[in-house]
């Protein structure tokens, strides 16, 4: 023991403690060992925020601002929403915008450009995805990156309201078809004419699904289901519920594929 006190009241350097037989006794100074990344390249930030967004001709933007709240105090906790118009041909769309977040219009050249107030600021970095509105994304990433989510949206929304957008849906298996119509039998229309998908899919009664209000739903095919329509997020969220009825599994590759979605068959059980 006297010898064990004596190794430990001397002052050892860090650089040569590993090599102390004794350095399991002094946790307190044993030097952490440095995390080494799984890949060597650098990390680097997505750029899509720097790029402009392309404006076609026969599409407008219209920035609102806020109306004045009477309770001060709320309205200061909310933070004031600002919304974006995006109007086109086939309709028109909106989008809340952070307040912190600045769309300049390029008449000239046909673009707009997504920009933030405060590069240097660590809320902007941070909580630049945070919506009051219906989206709410939770992302946190460099100063162009807080572009860049506001950007994706407000592509989108050019996009559907100058071309739209689209989803196919493949069902695959025996006995699997779709059929739109007017009317259902579980359910009741909750806008003036809205039509309903009805699925057979392996269930001993069909599943009915109301289409949602601004999507249009056709069967090219008994097997083919076709959605289009202005907002691509309510495309995709519609398209999720009706291939929750029958996810593709891996053995025999039955299932709902939505666009070009594809799964990779295992092996078969054998026991």
């Amino acid at each position: 023991m006297e010898a064990v006190t004596r190794h430990l009241c001397v002052e050892i350097p860090r650089n040569t403690l590993r090599s102390y037989p004794f350095s399991f006794l002094l946790p307190a100074f044993q030097q952490r060992l440095e995390s080494r990344p799984f890949s060597s390249s650098a990390t680097s930030s997505s750029q899509i925020g720097r790029a402009p967004v392309s404006l076609p001709e026969n599409v407008a933007l219209r920035l609102i601002e806020p109306v004045s709240s009477r309770d001060a105090i709320r309205n200061a906790r909310q933070g004031r929403k600002r919304i974006i118009e995006i109007e086109g041909p086939l309709g028109k769309l909106a989008m809340p915008l952070p307040a912190f977040v600045e769309i300049e219009q390029d008449m000239e050249r046909h673009r707009a450009m997504v920009k933030v107030h405060d590069p240097d600021e660590r809320k902007q970095r941070a909580m630049w995805g945070t919506w009051d509105g219906r989206f709410t994304v939770h992302i946190r990433s460099c100063t162009h990156e807080a572009a860049g989510t506001t950007r994706a949206y407000l592509q989108n929304h050019i996009m559907g309201v100058s071309e739209g957008h689209t989803a196919i849906l493949r069902m695959v298996g025996v006995g699997f078809r779709a059929v739109v119509g007017p009317e259902a039998i579980t359910l009741s229309p909750k806008y003036p004419g809205q039509q309903f998908v009805s699925l057979k899919v392996g269930y001993a009664h069909p599943v009915e699904l109301g289409v949602p209000e601004g999507v249009r739903a056709s069967t090219p095919q008994p097997t083919r289901i076709l959605l289009e329509g202005m907002d691509k997020e309510v495309i995709l969220s519609f398209a999720a519920k009706i291939r929750a009825w029958r996810r593709p599994e891996p053995y025999k590759g039955k299932g709902i594929f939505v666009n070009g979605e594809t799964i990779k068959l295992k092996a078969k059980k054998i026991k």
